[in-house]
This record gives structure tokens, sequence and C-alpha cells, in this order.
């Protein structure tokens, strides 16, 4: 939905609660777009991240297998004898 700001003056609390159910709102000026009205997000509390971490462990537990260990991931560079082959 695109309004001017100046019909928006006299809609605000509808604009309002439009953006806030998820439709997006953008105010024009001169016909051009200017802000956009957004809903804000909650922020996370810790415990709240610490679930959806653990949550995504969980998800992709047995999924991940474990690469060649830093020591020796360039052990096929080299021959037998130490040199470069």
């Amino acid at each position: 939905m695109f309004i001017s700001v100046t019909d928006a003056k006299a809609q605000l609390t509808d604009l309002v609660r439009r953006a806030e159910a998820g439709e997006e709102v953008t105010l024009t000026r001169h016909g051009h777009a200017a802000v956009r009205l957004v809903p804000v997000k909650p922020k996370l509390t810790p415990e709240q991240r610490r679930k959806i971490l653990d949550d995504f462990k969980a998800s992709i537990e047995g999924k991940v297998f474990p690469g060649p260990d830093a020591a020796h991931s360039a052990d096929f560079l080299y021959g037998d004898d130490g040199l470069p082959g």
C-alpha cells in the first residue's frame, strides 16, 4: 500500500494497525516512496536465544560429519619420504 504523507496524517492509527498485521505500508512524498512502516520485532531473551541454538543443534545432530583434523589435512600433498609428491 502506498499513501502520501499528507493523507497518512489523518489515518495514522489505521496504518499502524495494518503494518503491525503484516501489510506493507509505504509513505510517499511528492509521488516517491519516502518511508515504510514496519512492525518492531521484540528482542529475544537470553533463554529464548539459548532454546533456538539448542533446537538447531539437536536438529543437525548426526547430519554433520567431522572433516580431517588440521594436523593432517595436508598430508596428501607429501609422499612417504616427507617431500612434496
